[in-house]
């Protein structure tokens, strides 16, 4: 019963097709391509007025050098929050509970951001790993200790984008198995168990969209630091 739970964050294949890929894809193919005309549906409507509003929030405590960014943290944007709230669907995979892809968005964006800081201002960006006024004793062990909340940047990203959605769905798994035993024995226990699952659906929703912000505010707080 164990390993079942865990069955649904392995990438399933069909006729030799890992289907993650076609998982990756699927977002780009559902968001509507705006047109040239002056008036557009209320969808495209909507889509513009969010990716405006969140793009001004996102990038303005940014300098004006890093608004060349957004275009990029804006898709990745839509583009966690589309894998993570289809992977609320049934008999759906969730690639966003696989580290290696959340490390493979992660880790390099984060080292875009290091080189960039190194590359137009590097006194100021070395100057981060030994505040100003250290005492000379504590010099070696202080460049230590902030080269390694450095590294481990990239992997908080990961790992939390990873654990929160992982565990939401294990969440979602177990309360939805004892709702469905409970249901011959029980069924008023299994009523308010189907309650809770759906109350937990929606806050697995929000946590979707949440986590999917959380990553790119935080990327953009590391380009804050480095341009």
């Amino acid at each position: 019963m164990t390993l079942s739970f865990f069955d649904q964050f392995m990438s399933p294949v069909f006729l030799g097709i890992p289907l993650i890929a076609i998982a990756l894809i699927l977002p780009c193919i559902i968001f509507p391509t705006p047109t040239t005309r002056w008036l557009n549906n209320r969808l495209i409507a909507v889509q513009s007025w969010f990716i405006n509003q969140f793009t001004s929030q996102l990038f303005l405590p940014l300098n004006p050098g890093a608004h060349k960014w957004a275009v990029m943290f804006m898709s990745l944007m839509l583009f966690l929050i589309s894998l993570n709230m289809l992977g609320l669907l049934p008999y759906t995979f969730t690639p966003t509970t696989q580290l290696s892809l959340n490390m493979g968005l992660a880790v390099p964006l984060w080292l875009a951001t290091v080189i960039i800081g190194m590359r137009n201002q590097p006194t100021i960006t070395l100057g981060h790993f030994l505040p100003e006024g250290t005492p000379t004793l504590l010099i070696p062990v202080l460049i230590i200790i902030e080269t390694i909340s450095h590294l481990i940047r990239p992997l908080a990203l990961g790992v939390r984008l990873t654990a929160n959605l992982t565990a939401g769905h294990l969440l979602i798994q177990l309360i939805a198995t004892a709702a469905f035993v409970l249901l011959p024995l029980m069924p008023t226990v299994a009523l308010l168990t189907a309650a809770l699952l759906f109350l937990l659906t929606l806050l697995e929703v929000a946590v979707a969209m949440i986590q999917a912000y959380v990553f790119v505010l935080l990327l953009s707080l590391y380009l804050q630091e480095n341009v």
